[in-house]
Formats: C-alpha cells, structure tokens, sequence
C-alpha cells in the first residue's frame, strides 16, 4: 500500500495516509473533513553503488588529484 502526503483545504493541516486503492476515501484526520489534496511527494532509492571517496590522495578538486587536472 502507497503512503499518501494530504492538505486538508478546511483546516490547512498535513497528513499522511496508507492508502489501499485509488478510490478509497480519504477524511482529515484533524476534522475529519473531506475536502483534501493530495500532496506531489518525493521519494527516495537507496542503490547498492553509493559514492565512495576518491583513493588516490594529493591535491585535487572534484577528482582527488588522479588525472593530473590539477
């Protein structure tokens, strides 16, 4: 199930709901009115290459000094 990000348009408060389908309906947790918004939210990935820090020592801006650039 997808978590949803809402602003409720009577009371302006944010929420975030478990969300089973699309026409499921959703009520302000706050006031329980049903005039909300669903937010654009963002996401983020974890990946198994993550950035490592250069090996190579020496001077060197962005590369670490490896390509003689510097």
């Amino acid at each position: 199930m997808p978590i949803y990000e809402y602003r409720c348009k009577q009371c302006e408060r944010e929420f975030e709901k478990y969300v089973p389908g699309a026409a499921t309906a959703v009520a302000c947790p706050a006031c329980a009115s049903e005039q909300v918004m669903r937010k654009l939210s963002v996401f983020g990935l974890k990946t198994a290459g993550a950035l490592q820090p250069s090996p190579v020592s020496g001077g060197g801006g962005c590369c670490g000094g490896g390509c003689a650039c510097h």
